[in-house]
Formats: structure tokens, sequence, C-alpha cells
């Protein structure tokens, strides 16, 4: 067993843990040491379009499924997490958004000092490099680089005439002053090429003597002296290491591996640890509780008109020309996101803010497992509840640090998450039947015309919805009793041990979660810098 000894151990190189190796590293008097499962790279990460191809691929994806439960009518949920340099950043749909204020805001009223929207701002500023310029709210200096999708369609320009008429602004940086309205999506893109967190933040500081990146890494559980977190032991292939921590260990595996890790580190609820055999070590009944996701339902139409979704652009002559296209120009639909067009929008007038989100996607496909795209032309509507108030858990289920944990989402518990869910189906309707889509628009496809009622309709939900793949929560930051870590993220109870990824949101933001991680990254950062001068 080979022995290392560091400053700095950070477990998890994804969105935030890539952000932590390059600021812990960056003054070069800290030896740092980032240990990523997956590999550093794969061949088609830098194609935006790559998100289709990495969602259920095992070489760079967890791969994670949920239990069956009722919400879900008795279905596991697919769970995808990235599993290489870059994490989830690597593979996710490119998609930026920050949440709104009031997301930071309800985290200082909990008890969570330096965590409000004004505390929060200049951190997400100093990281972007925004290409719609720098103002009050945006930055463009940052290691980020952030563009708007691309894309020209006469089925883009109806639906933002939809959008008017039924009633919304159209919104022109929905991660400024406000978030609310019809909007073109704002992307982790860049001369069309993907910027993860392992391309801005692990690049750049390659050379560094002092940073120490160790690829298909699997940590199998943290080493603790007296409540003291001094090391871990991981594997690489059959041979079993170990590296010590002179200052701390961060936990950057997400919100499924970093309450897993300290599960089998004996750190969590007392009788799921003794009934896997584990060893108590510190009793923190928090860990693995609070799990939140945007339940997601879609919504798919028939497009009477060829030529103007991605089902006739991509394939036969119209894919070989947009493959020509993209290598020449780095433009087309390899180099978009997931959605092109987002919406935010009130299913309630009295509402202070946006409370769902839609995502428009210009092709069908005839399942979700399969994902094939239909002969016929088609747009989907992925649909999600901003704030979720139903919350699930993730649990080990076995000593062994191979064996996935158990994930139960608890979707729909709350009554609100019903009512929102089945308001914003039928505000998506009324988007999608607007006059300006008339010259577009066929048949409704799912749920269907025939599904009317709110019992329907949440039955269609239960039947079929996915998540947004944001899990976050699992090691919940705050003040009370089921609270992981504290504001300044360090683990209760633990010297030498924080979290810093989107476990730690106490609630689920307001969107697409990847921006948000990456801020708490370089919020950590200096949290850690601060501590250790």
């Amino acid at each position: 067993m080979a022995d290392q000894n560091y400053d700095f151990i950070v477990v998890g190189g994804g969105s935030a843990g890539c952000v932590l190796a390059n600021r812990l590293s960056e003054s070069g008097r800290h030896r740092v040491l980032l240990l990523e499962a997956g590999p550093r790279s794969h061949p088609l990460e830098r194609i935006p379009i790559s998100y289709s191809k990495f969602i259920d691929n095992p070489a760079v994806n967890w791969c994670f499924m949920s239990k069956p439960e009722e919400s879900t009518a008795g279905r596991p949920i697919p769970v995808p997490r990235g599993r290489m340099l870059g994490g989830s950043s690597a593979i996710n749909g490119l998609v930026y958004t920050r949440g709104q204020a009031l997301d930071y805001d309800a985290w200082a009223q909990m008890g969570n000092r330096g965590w409000s929207y004004d505390d929060v701002l200049p951190i997400f500023k100093r990281l972007e490099a925004y290409d719609g310029g720098e103002d009050e709210f945006r930055g463009r200096n940052g290691p980020l680089r952030l563009t708007e999708a691309y894309d020209e369609s006469a089925l883009y320009d109806a639906w933002f005439a939809a959008g008017e008429e039924v009633g919304l602004v159209r919104n022109p940086d929905y991660n400024g002053a406000s978030q609310e309205g019809i909007c073109r999506t704002q992307t982790t893109i860049h001369d069309g090429w993907r910027m993860s967190t392992s391309r801005c933040y692990i690049d750049p500081a390659r050379r560094r003597t002092n940073l120490h990146i160790q690829c298909d890494a699997h940590v199998e559980s943290l080493l603790l002296e007296e409540k003291r977190c001094t090391g871990l032991r991981y594997r690489i292939g059959d041979e079993s290491r170990e590296a010590r921590a002179r200052c701390e260990v961060v936990l950057c595996a997400g919100s499924i591996n970093s309450p897993q890790i300290l599960e089998l580190s004996g750190i969590g609820r007392p009788e799921i640890l003794q009934a896997q055999g584990v060893t108590v070590q510190h009793a923190l009944p928090g860990v693995g509780e609070n799990l939140r996701d945007h339940y997601a339902p879609r919504l798919r139409w028939n497009i009477t008109q060829r030529g103007v979704t991605f089902n006739d652009r991509a394939r036969g002559f119209g894919l070989a020309w947009q493959i020509l296209r993209y290598a020449l120009t780095r433009r087309g639909f390899l180099a978009l996101p997931s959605s092109p067009i987002l919406v935010f929008l009130r299913t309630r007038a009295e509402l202070e803010a946006p409370d769902v989100q839609l995502h428009f996607i210009p092709f069908a496909i005839e399942n979700f497992k399969k994902r094939r795209l239909t002969k016929e032309p088609g747009i989907t509507i992925a649909m999600c509840q901003l704030r979720p108030e139903s919350k699930g858990s993730i649990h080990i289920i076995s000593p062994d640090a191979t064996s996935a944990p158990e994930i139960r989402f608890n979707f729909l518990s709350a009554a609100l998450d019903r009512e929102t869910l089945v308001a914003g189906v039928r505000e998506t309707r009324r988007l999608v039947e607007a006059k300006a889509m008339d010259e577009f628009r066929g048949t409704e496809v799912s749920p269907g015309s025939d599904v009317q009622s709110d019992d329907a309709i949440l039955d269609y939900i239960r039947a079929t919805a996915q998540t947004a793949y944001h899990p976050v929560g699992t090691c919940k930051m705050g003040t009370d009793e089921m609270a992981v870590v504290d504001p300044e993220l360090k683990v209760r109870g633990i010297a030498g041990l924080r979290v810093a990824d989107g476990s730690i949101m106490p609630t689920l933001m307001s969107g697409n979660t990847n921006g948000p991680i990456i801020m708490i990254g370089e919020k950590a950062s200096d949290m850690i810098a601060a501590a250790w001068r």
C-alpha cells in the first residue's frame, strides 16, 4: 500500500471539485490531491450534442437508478451522474442558470450566514466570462465561458411569439435582474465546444507541480482519528492506497456519492450504519436525508412542417450537412444545448417569482429508454416545478464501496408539488395552443388531449416523468439537528472535513444546478484559503 501526504485532498473532480483543485493549488504553497473515480476525458466530451450519448454510458456515468415508488408508478428512475474529470458538467445538457435571488436569501434566513444573494452575487460574477457583457449582475473575465444558444428557426420565432401572446416578457438575461419570461438559453458552450469545469479550471492548472490529479480512483472510506479526518483510503484497480491530508479533506463527490462516502466511513444515522455492519464513528442523522430533485414530465406534440425540428435535421442528408457544418463552423445542432429556449413562469399571479420552468426541445423521441427520434417531426416540452417540497433520501445498503446506494425520491408527497405540476402542464398547453403556433402545431401526442382532469394529469406524471438530473440536499447546510455541514461547509463534529457540492444545498435551486454548484466550489475555496493563510 503506497502512502501519500498532501495539504488538501479533494474527492471528486466534478463541477465543484475541479474548481477547488484549481483554487487551492494556485498559490503554490499547498500540495493538493484531486481524486476522480472516472477517466480524464472522453473523445466526444467537447462536442455539445454528446450529452445524448453520455446519459446512460457507464464509461463516464455512474448510471444510478432510484427504487421503484408509487409516485413513479412502480418505475425505477435513471439518475445519471458524471464520472470523469468535469463530472456532470462534462455530460450534462449545458444549460446555465443561477436560480433566483430568493433561493439564496432563503438559505440565509435559515441561519446560513454568508449565503444570501448579495453574498454570492460577486462570486457568480467572478466565475463568469459571459458573452453578453459585464454589468451589475454579470461578469465577463472569469474562467467559465458562457454564450447564448445560437440557432435560427421559424419554429423558434413562433415559440417566442406564443410566449408574448400569453403575457410572458422576452427576457434578454434570465440570470440578471429578473428570471421571469421566455429566453434564449445561456450555455456552457464557447466556439462550439463544451465548457466543463475540467476544461475551464483543470486545463489551466495541469502544469502545476503542487497539483496531483489521480483518475480512476474509487474512494472507499475516510480515515478518522478522534473526531478528525486525517485522510482517506482509495482503490485503483486491485491496488489499495491511503492518502493523508495535513489540513483538510473536501468531499465534492456529489449528492449521491458524498453521503455514501460519509456513511461508509461511519458518519451518519447509527441505525442505518449498524444495519450494514458499519461501525459508528460519529452520529449525524441528516446524512443522506433531504434529497430533492426536479420531477419533470415531458409533453410532446407533432409538428406539421418539415425541416424545422431535429427530427429532420438529424437524419439522412440533413445529418450529413449538420456534421459538415459543425466541422467547418462549429455551428448547427451539434453545437446546441439540450434546450435552446427556456421559459420561467408563474402558475399563480400572486406568486413573488416563477415557480415553473419549461425546456423547449425542438425534437421528439419515441420513448425515453430508446431515445430514438420519431420519423415525424415534433417538439417536446420538459416542464418542472422550480422549488419542490417533497424530500427523499440516499443511504447505503452495503458496506461495499462499489455497491450503489439506495435512492428514494418520494416525489409528489407534498400537496404543493402535485398542484404546481398539474398547473404547469396546463400552462404548457396554453403556450403551445397560442395562435402564434397554429402554423406548426399538430396533434398533442402525450399526455394527449383526452388527459384533462387533475387526477388524469397526475397519473400521467407518475407513469412517465423523469427527473431533470438535479439531485441536491443530501448533506445539507444549516444550524438545525438535521444539518450535516455548517455555513462554513465543515462537517458538524468532525474536524478537517468539509463537503462542497450540490449535496449541501438546503433547498433546491430555481433552475439547473451546474452553475450554482460551480459557485459553491468557488465560495468553498475562499473559506478554505482564509482558514489556512
